[in-house]
């Protein structure tokens, strides 16, 4: 049981980490600060306050590609959902709804994307990414 409730935990910081650089996190952050202060209103504020913290943290760690400190945001709110789990594990269920709200639809349209490569003729391979670490492509040079 306690694998599963930390399998839950991950699962539930990295759709929140997710969300938190979406178009839809108000809504989102509305629903996570509901599930955090679970029906103690005196709570959610504070909980609200701590979100919009962690979500100006990993802005920042992504404009920066600090993938470190985005982890460690991650990884916080893993703690949190985790303590959350042991001390109540009916929460769980609660979680898991949330968890269900917050993926997007399997037939929502995933978008188009047009790639130009403009510069000249290309004989060769073209790589358009934002990050490439330790990429060989052929054979190593000697």
């Amino acid at each position: 049981m306690e694998a599963e409730l930390t399998s839950l935990a991950v699962a539930g910081a990295t759709a929140l980490v997710t969300q938190m650089v979406t178009d839809g996190w108000e809504q989102a952050r509305d629903r996570v600060v509901a599930f955090f202060t679970r029906g103690g209103d005196n709570e959610g504020e504070a909980v609200q306050a701590e979100l919009e913290e962690s979500r100006a943290e990993l802005v920042a760690a992504r404009d920066s590609d600090d993938e470190e400190a985005a982890a460690d945001v991650r990884d916080e709110w893993r703690l949190r959902l985790r303590r959350i789990l042991r001390t109540d594990p009916s929460a769980a269920a609660e979680l898991q709804a949330l968890l269900d709200e917050l993926r997007p639809p399997e037939d929502q349209p995933k978008g188009v994307v047009h790639n130009t490569i403009s510069g000249g003729v290309q004989h060769g391979t073209v790589i358009q990414a934002h990050t490439i670490r330790d990429l060989t492509i052929g054979e190593p040079r000697q």
